[in-house]
């Protein structure tokens, strides 16, 4: 008797019946996704996608990627857990090897298993260093699930309960496209930073922790700060007290054309945070600080994942690939094309109101209609736009505050075919919402 080949129907059948309800799953029949390989995946049905989404901006070097599989599988033949108790050499070799990418005077290293606790790590470190309480966040952000990384995160579809962690206080994100002051860049001053100072003045006890801030917002649909405003930002922050914490969850190793999404400012962050593309989708993350920062965190601490061996194991593979494969240019340049190849539908179709991003990271923001200057925002053409382009074998994601950003964000290993693939059953799609 030949054993039962699952259909993609029944295993998502099945996760709907057993997961909590509140666990998201894309397109109106979710896909259940079988193997992958590079940049291609395969659902159970045996259809295949070209996959510009990666297990949200996780998968950097590729499904499936033989060399990092191979250090993990070589690693789990010795010893496949220890605890933060016990080093080994994976973690070791890690710790050393982002310490010495990252820029300014960073010095340490602490891994746990979540952007999450990484985040969650960092908010305290600056809260032990500073003495203070109160954190600056930014309004459209996201910093994960626990109760205090819901409280940092300025997106209420993702605060499950009201009352949360006291201290918080949300600035204006430097969202350009819809920005709060009603101004235009560069005659704005960079008001949304300068706003910050107010706000420190005003709702704080007038010394703060520290501003925890992404250099692209992820989540909050790709929201990319206009040159200077991060750097006014944290200068404001700093003259209060606090410590710049660096969110690179989604814009770290590559994924914008350069190593660090903060590369891009020429800042060095106190404190750093990472996950997602570190280990190509192995559950490890890790938080960077310097040394005075590291040491205010004088209470026992461990954790029992981070830094697993079998996930460091993988971390130094993903590195060396993207080292040795010189990932990070050729991020830098197939995201310029991505990126002309977006600017070119935002021409053509008066639903895209607005594209930004850096590198392979590039949203789509789509509204009732560009060109008549309705900016209101278009989640039922996000969702349309979606299926369009699963129909034609391309996965993408979405976010913002509303659900009207598509984000696009391939593996660092795609090629320009994939990329001329994807932009043209964008373009087909697009078509097919405005036929």
């Amino acid at each position: 008797m030949s054993e039962h080949h699952p259909t993609n129907a029944e295993v998502a059948a099945k996760f709907k019946q057993f997961a909590f309800p509140s666990t998201a799953t894309y397109y109106a029949q979710a896909i259940a996704l079988e193997r992958g390989r590079g940049t291609w995946v395969r659902d159970f049905d045996g259809n295949t996608y070209l996959d510009f989404f990666g297990g949200i901006l996780t998968v950097s070097v590729g499904h499936a990627n033989e060399k990092v599989n191979a250090a993990a599988y070589a690693q789990m033949q010795r010893i496949g857990h220890t605890s933060t108790l016990y080093p080994n050499l994976p973690i070791a070799e890690l710790a050393e090897r982002l310490v010495r990418l990252a820029p300014g005077k960073i010095d340490k290293a602490f891994f746990c298993s979540s952007g999450t606790e990484a985040n969650e790590t960092a908010a305290m470190l600056a809260q032990l260093h500073s003495g203070q309480q109160e954190l600056i966040a930014l309004r459209h952000s996201y910093s994960g699930r626990s109760m205090l990384a819901q409280a940092l995160t300025g997106n209420a579809k993702y605060r499950a309960v009201p009352t949360q962690v006291p201290g918080i206080k949300h600035a204006h994100a430097p969202y350009c496209y819809r920005c709060p002051f009603g101004l235009t860049y560069p005659s704005c001053e960079i008001k949304c930073a300068q706003d910050i100072e107010d706000l420190i003045q005003t709702t704080t006890a007038g010394q703060v922790a520290g501003i925890i801030a992404e250099p692209i917002l992820g989540v909050g649909g790709f929201i990319t700060p206009p040159a200077g405003w991060m750097k006014l930002a944290v200068e404001i922050v700093k003259k209060y007290g606090g410590v710049f914490i660096c969110d690179e969850v989604q814009t770290g190793f590559g994924r914008t054309g350069k190593m660090w999404g903060v590369d891009h400012e020429g800042l060095a962050p106190d404190v750093m945070t990472m996950a997602k593309g570190i280990a190509n989708g192995y559950p490890i993350s890790a938080v960077l600080a310097r040394t005075p920062i590291a040491e205010a965190w004088t209470s026992g601490n461990i954790a029992t994942f981070g830094g697993n061996p079998i996930a460091c194991a993988a971390a130094n593979a993903t590195l060396d690939v993207i080292e040795e494969d010189k990932l990070v240019d050729n991020a830098a340049a197939l995201g310029k094309v991505l990126r002309e190849g977006l600017d070119e539908l935002k021409q053509k179709y008066a639903v895209v109101g607005d594209v930004r991003g850096r590198g392979l990271m590039q949203g789509v923001e789509l509204v009732v209609d560009e060109k008549a200057g309705d900016r209101t925002p278009n989640p039922e053409a996000t969702l349309r736009i979606l299926e369009e382009t699963r129909k034609r074998g391309l996965l993408i994601g979405r976010g913002g505050l509303h659900g009207n950003v598509l984000r696009v964000a391939p593996s660092l290993i795609v090629g320009r075919s994939e990329v001329e693939s994807a932009l043209k059953i964008l373009d087909e799609s697009f078509a097919a919402l405005t036929s």
